[in-house]
């Protein structure tokens, strides 16, 4: 049995026994039942073999009669008997539309209207089972932002909610309108309408796409570029490949070399690189065969690609990742090394400190690129409320931002700070440890838990001697 939804164990108790009780009634067996995920106060539940559903009380709200079900969705269910007949109920059981008058119903009202199907042909209906169109199309689009396409002979065209034909059935296709704009298509070209009909970008295009922030991509003869949302080309039709615009750029492609063009259609960079990255914080990534390098907005490069090997995508915390020879280091964002490139590995900034690897050695930098420890941890956790986790040999300090060990390197394992105290472990035993590395609770404890609410559960052994006396046991 499913066990979701249900507001308390009571409920849940009672629902377990009705559906046992009626499986033993309908099949004389009372283990042949399931209970569904409940949706909007309501789930489905199947006892031999058949549907219906109940509350989150248990008590039924239909027969269980159904031979298939849909859960709940905005106040309806679609129910199936025979696997052929369709209806639908509200969520007090009742049937808003009859059995038997429809071939098909789609699963679901999508934005408020369903689909239905009648001796071949379609039209919709209100969640009242109210026909908002004649059963008369071949085929239907569901309701999006207030339209839906519909088709006869092979003609499309769309209608509103009040089931009007608004713009004509003479498109070979049509897509979903987005922001008062549709993709039309007559013999193989498309272009778009909007919501009155008319075609305000003109259909002579191989390829269009949706208008992504304010530009769509269009291919015309094997060739792309960009138009605005009134149809105006931004660009020459005369890139192999183009990419949506993200950030006020679009990266383009001619002859397998690739550049970047700004909202003007104005290429801010030569067609040159291999390839090139979106923009993140103002600044993108550049390739030349094996050399990275970095543009700013201009299209100035900031990186000249001669000399990494590879450079981290985006400049995190103000700072990039770079690689030349085998070894790591970082740039910030006007080029400049803050780091010497001789890292084995570096990580990206946490709370304002890197981890640096070095001769298999564990240590940290600053966001000046000062080396705040030795390089000489087995291994290290990132900064967390000022203190970090270190560890040499299999036993475990922690150091502040200074990187002053505050602890000396000799525990099994320690945790973070929580409410300015540390948990830690020595053998089986833990205790606790403040911001200046002392142990306010003594490492005595067989277990200790419950510091994020403020609240500490300690556990000791006890004993008495011969003579009675308690004794702490170690």
């Amino acid at each position: 049995m499913t066990r979701l939804g249900f507001i308390n164990e009571d409920a849940e108790k009672m629902c377990k026994e009705m559906c046992e009780e009626m499986s033993k009634k309908m099949c004389r067996r009372g283990d042949l039942y399931h209970i569904d995920t409940f949706f909007e106060g309501l789930a489905s539940v199947n006892i031999c073999f058949k549907w219906g559903f109940v509350d989150t009380t248990g008590k039924k709200i239909t027969e269980i009669k159904y031979d298939d079900v849909r859960h709940f969705k905005n106040g309806r269910a679609r129910v199936e008997i025979y696997y052929d007949k369709y209806g639908v109920i509200d969520t007090k059981g009742n049937e808003i539309i009859e059995f038997n008058k429809y071939d098909y119903i789609s699963d679901y009202f999508i934005n408020g209207y369903a689909r239905v199907k009648l001796n071949g042909k379609w039209g919709f209906v209100d969640t009242n089972g109210k026909e908002i169109t004649e059963i008369k199309y071949d085929r239907v689009w569901d309701f999006e932002n207030g339209f839906a396409g519909v088709c006869i002979n092979n003609k499309w065209g769309f209608i509103d909610e009040s089931g009007k034909e608004i713009i004509e059935l003479k498109y070979d296709n049509v897509w979903d309108f987005e922001n008062g704009l549709a993709i039309v298509r007559i013999n193989y070209k498309r272009g778009f309408i909007d919501t009155n009909g008319n075609e305000v970008i003109e259909i002579k295009y191989d390829y269009v796409t949706d208008f992504i922030n304010g530009y769509a991509r269009v291919k015309l003869n094997g060739k792309w570029g960009f138009i605005d949302t009134n149809g105006k080309e931004i660009t020459e039709i005369k890139y192999d490949n183009v990419w949506d615009f993200e950030d006020g750029f679009a990266r383009v492609e001619i002859n397998d070399k690739w550049g970047i063009i700004d909202e003007s259609g104005k290429e801010i960079t030569e067609i040159k690189y291999d390839y090139v990255w979106n923009f993140v914080n103002g600044r993108a990534r550049v390739r030349i065969k094996i050399k990275y390098g970095v543009i700013d907005t201009s299209g100035n490069e900031i990186i000249e690609l001669k000399k990494y090997d590879y450079i981290s995508d985006y400049f995190r915390n103000e700072f990039a990742k770079v690689k030349f020879n085998n070894k790591w280091g970082f740039v910030d964002t006007t080029g400049k090394e803050i780091t010497d490139v001789k890292y084995d590995d570096v990580l990206g900034f946490v709370n304002g400190f890197s981890i640096v690897l070095l001769n298999n050695k564990w240590g940290f930098v600053d966001i000046t690129g000062k080396e705040i420890t030795e390089i000489k941890y087995d291994n290290v956790w990132d900064f967390e409320d000022g203190f970090a986790r270190v560890e040499i040999n299999d036993k475990w300090g922690i150091i502040d931002e200074s990187g002053k060990e505050i602890t000396e390197i000799k525990y099994d394992d320690v945790w973070d700070f929580v409410n300015g105290l540390a948990k830690v472990k020595s053998g089986d035993k833990y205790g606790f440890i403040n911001t200046k590395g002392e142990e306010v609770i003594p490492v005595i404890f067989e277990e200790a838990d419950g510091l994020e609410n403020e609240n500490t559960i300690l556990t000791l052994k006890f004993a008495r001697d011969k003579s009675g006396k308690l004794m702490l046991l170690p």
